[in-house]
């Protein structure tokens, strides 16, 4: 049973839930509301007993201490005033009918009334022909030994709850079956916007068309709006990333392009001159091994850039960052930057300052910045390279770069024009300011304003001067 409900669609189950609960809550209603009205009708029923209560007169008139009880013949419902059958009851548990035509069946209670052991008692009892009854037993003031026992049937009150019961049990049928309709008309108005998303991501799968949005409210904060604003954004998401990657799979496509198209032909050179038996002169044999040499570290550099680039975001894994010493990681990368330039004097002023980083990601980033340096500085210029306060920077006194082209030095793949016949993808700057981003810091790129020309690249990261306890 519990499978079948399960199988069946959201919208049946909310309205089958919805018809559940309300049955549930009108039966209790119905079932409440009956048992009151028959507690009233019954309490009515006792009180109009006890109301008609026959005084000490009425009864002598029926009691003969020599002849017994009921000294004249039993009064007919027309001549009854009160309502009731109507029997005396002494204390040996003698009873005679003095009105109506039926004795009722008396109970010990009844003859302790008549024995003088209760003022009164209230209880139901069944005649021969099995018709139910109310009974009330007093005894009544100046008589002793004689009780009074008044019996009502309890028709009048079943036949109201039979009727009300009737009427109750429609009510509830109609109020089950609206409540089902109207719990079905809710699931289908509610589930609506469900169901446009679940068209929507049936589009998407079919047709991978990210540009599929949701309409919301803009005041709408229920919970159905916020799956679909997370849809939206979703998509959004998937779509930017998408252009994305499909834009650094032209630009590396096209960065790839000049280096494998100058290999190429390079290699043609050396196997046409192989073939025609007409061997190149051995310094342009030299030239070309060595072009052939840098058009492959070109392309191992571009590859790795490519590789960083597309490594998921150390965000997602925690394990990779630790606590660096930033000092050591500059020097690393100094060390190597001053092979890569002898003829340059590259000071340095570092200063202890720890941080949060990926090692290895955040000295490629720092050997990037310094390689940019080297790059552009002149033959025999001076970089100068300081780490104070989580704040490095690295000042060159090359030709700097002009105020348009500093918006687009972190892009992918950008290039100034002056630096285009220079080697390098372009990634550089743009992994230096991933890395950075990533560890939560900035990075910027100025000219240097001290007139002396070249360019600041200046990078901070949040840390502290002294590493944290337990690192």
């Amino acid at each position: 049973m519990i499978r079948r409900f399960r199988g069946l669609p959201l919208r049946s189950r909310l309205a089958l839930l919805v018809a559940a609960a309300v049955a549930f809550a009108v039966t209790a209603a119905a079932v409440a509301c009956w048992f009151v009205v028959k507690s009233v009708l019954v309490s009515s029923l006792d009180e109009a007993l006890k109301a008609n209560r026959m005084d000490s007169q009425q009864v002598s008139q029926y009691v003969n201490l020599r002849t017994g009880l009921c000294a004249h013949e039993p009064l007919t419902h027309e001549q009854n005033p009160f309502g009731s059958s109507v029997q005396l009851v002494d204390r040996e548990g003698g009873s005679c009918l003095i009105i109506g035509k039926e004795l009722v069946p008396l109970t010990d209670a009844d003859h302790a009334v008549a024995e003088g052991e209760s003022p009164d008692t209230l209880h139901d009892a069944i005649g021969s022909d099995g018709t139910k009854y109310r009974v009330f037993t007093y005894t009544v003031p100046r008589l002793q030994g004689v009780a009074v026992s008044a019996a009502r049937p309890l028709g009048e009150v079943t036949s109201s709850l039979n009727h009300l019961a009737l009427v109750l049990l429609f009510v509830a049928g109609a109020g089950v079956v609206g409540a089902g309709a109207a719990g079905l008309w809710v699931a289908r108005a509610g589930l609506r916007p469900v169901d446009e998303l679940t068209r929507a991501v049936e589009h998407v799968a079919r047709t991978e068309d990210l540009t599929v949005r949701i309409p919301v409210e803009d005041d709408s904060d229920d919970e159905v709006a916020r799956l679909s604003r997370s849809f939206n954004s979703m998509t959004s998401s998937l779509a930017s990333s998408r252009d994305l990657q499909q834009q650094l799979i032209a630009d590396a496509g096209h960065e790839l392009r000049t280096p494998l198209t100058s290999l190429r032909t390079n290699i043609e050179l050396l196997t046409r001159s192989e073939e025609t038996g007409r061997p190149l002169p051995e310094a342009d044999r030299k030239a070309l091994l060595a072009s052939v040499k840098a058009q492959m570290t070109e392309l191992a550099a571009l590859i790795g850039d490519l590789q960083e680039l597309s490594r998921p975001d150390p965000g997602q894994h925690a394990g990779r960052t630790q606590i660096l010493a930033w000092q050591d990681v500059v020097e690393s990368a100094l060390r190597r930057a001053r092979l890569r330039g002898p003829e340059l004097t590259i000071t340095a002023d570092v200063q202890p300052w720890y941080v949060r980083a990926e090692p290895s990601a955040l000295e490629r980033a720092v050997v990037n910045i310094l390689d940019n340096a080297v790059k552009f500085s002149p033959e025999g210029g001076t970089i100068d390279v300081r780490l104070a306060d989580g704040v490095l920077t690295v000042r060159d006194h090359g030709p700097g770069i002009p105020a348009e082209e500093l918006p687009h030095v972190f892009d992918r793949f950008w290039r100034s024009p002056s630096a285009r016949a220079l080697p390098g993808s372009g990634l550089g700057l743009s992994i230096v300011a991933r890395t950075v981003q990533q560890a939560g810091g900035e990075v910027t790129l100025a000219p240097a304003g001290d007139g002396g020309g070249g360019t600041v690249a200046t990078v901070r990261l949040p840390g502290a001067p002294v590493p944290p306890p337990g690192s």
